[in-house]
């Protein structure tokens, strides 16, 4: 039995929608309930990310599509996270 797992890691700048993205990702891959109130950007728990509105910590998840496993990696985008970027792809 081959395993399908896939990686996917969200790298853009700032407002370009990678949480967004995330969101819809988790809806798609039946996270959620048709009928379940979710809130917006999920993967951001930190208050101060909740507050700015930014992603300041990477965070991972993983969805399951068609028989695949997606691990997914949602970024900073602010360059003053940078390192939090790379120390995350690693």
């Amino acid at each position: 039995m081959s395993l399908k797992i896939r990686n996917l890691a969200i790298i853009a700048h700032v407002d370009h929608g990678k949480t967004t993205l995330v969101d819809q990702l988790l809806q798609a891959g039946g996270t959620y309930r048709e009928n379940q109130a979710t809130q917006e950007r999920a993967m951001d728990s930190m208050d101060l990310e909740r507050e700015k509105g930014i992603t300041i910590k990477a965070k991972n998840t993983a969805i399951h599509w068609e028989g695949h496993t997606i691990n997914i990696v949602d970024t900073p985008g602010h360059a003053d996270f940078g390192a939090e970027v790379e120390r995350v792809m690693k």
